[in-house]
């Protein structure tokens, strides 16, 4: 079976063109200080919290052939996330997807990625003792990105588990509230480039596997999938492909994942919002299953998502023709 070129077909089919929009958002749009702006005149105040101690909850939805997907699963997150931090957002869920709509609709991206937070915010008087705070909210669109692009996805990346790096533990940071602290996962980044791999994952203190960065982990033996129960984002492409592998009749276990297990499995993938499914076919240098590429089941999910993506499945349309005010929040 033949891999979906998903990043061609996005830039390349006419269902996938840009809307008219105004050349100043040509780059992105940005959600900052109450208004909206281009991407380059987003801004950050240097004292928020989220700026200096990575004190913040976030999320990341996207868009393809008009339509968002999943949105309502998103902000769901999001709110949890944001409770679980003990912050408190600015908006109402609507007046939230209302903002990220906006910041669609000024780009005319068909196909978006779509990111916004809540930081702690600074505080609200020179009183370090009070700690009194005001939360902020901050978000921006930008044209859709691959974290694997069609070259690495059609012959599968080359993963290495880290050694040198254990994922955050989730009695230090929860890791199902999305968030700011990634030192961890970028350093374990540098670590499998150094040694000739394209992307890594991480272990917890017992060995199991956890998450890679940015992404969820998925294991495929004798037609069964395993994907890690604990120390990882409960992800709403992980989601996705739980009810794909249903439909698909395939075998679902959600559980600790020993990292022998991956190296050692028949296929592996990797899922993210920025991504989709993501074919991993070298583990530590080892060949998967013995096999040049991404195997049968990886592909199949790989194309079926996509496909139904592009067909409107779980997405909400973008209305790109309504008018509003660049000055309301």
């Amino acid at each position: 079976m033949h891999l979906i070129e998903a990043q061609k077909i996005i830039t390349s089919d006419p269902k996938h063109a840009r809307a008219p929009h105004a050349a100043e958002y040509s780059h992105g749009s940005a959600f900052t200080q109450g208004a909206y702006k281009p991407i380059e005149q987003g801004v950050v105040p240097i004292t928020d919290s989220g700026f200096i101690h990575a004190d913040a909850a976030y999320d990341v939805v996207s868009a393809s052939a008009g339509y968002i997907f999943r949105m309502e699963d998103h902000i769901k997150r999001f709110t949890a996330s944001c409770e679980k931090f003990a912050l408190v957002n600015p908006y109402t869920e609507e007046q939230t997807v209302e903002i990220l709509n906006n910041l669609v609709k000024l780009t005319g991206l068909k196909d978006a990625y779509i990111w916004w937070a809540v930081t702690r915010g600074e505080l609200s008087d020179s009183d370090r003792v009070k700690l009194e705070y005001v939360n902020k909210f901050y978000a921006f669109v930008t044209p859709y990105m691959f974290i694997h692009g069609d070259e690495m996805r059609t012959r599968g990346a080359k993963v290495k588990i880290s050694t040198d790096y254990l994922r955050i533990p989730e009695t230090s940071v929860d890791p199902t509230a999305k968030n700011f602290h990634w030192m961890d996962m970028k350093l374990s980044i540098l670590e499998a480039r150094t040694a000739g791999a394209e992307w890594s994952v991480l272990l917890d203190a017992k060995g199991n596997l956890t998450e890679a960065p940015g992404c969820n982990i998925f294991i495929i033996k004798d037609d069964t999938l395993k994907t890690p129960n604990s120390g990882c984002l409960e992800g709403i492409t992980r989601q996705t492909v739980f009810e794909l592998a249903e439909e698909l009749g395939l075998r679902l276990e959600v559980t600790k994942v020993p990292s022998e297990e991956l190296l050692e499995a028949d296929e592996a993938f990797l899922t993210s919002t920025a991504g989709g499914v993501m074919p991993v076919s070298f583990v530590d240098g080892r060949s998967l299953g013995g096999q040049n590429g991404p195997g049968e089941l990886t592909t199949q999910l790989h194309n079926l998502y996509w496909e139904k993506r592009w067909n409107g499945w779980l997405g909400e349309a973008i209305d790109y023709e309504t008018p509003f005010s660049v000055s309301a929040g």
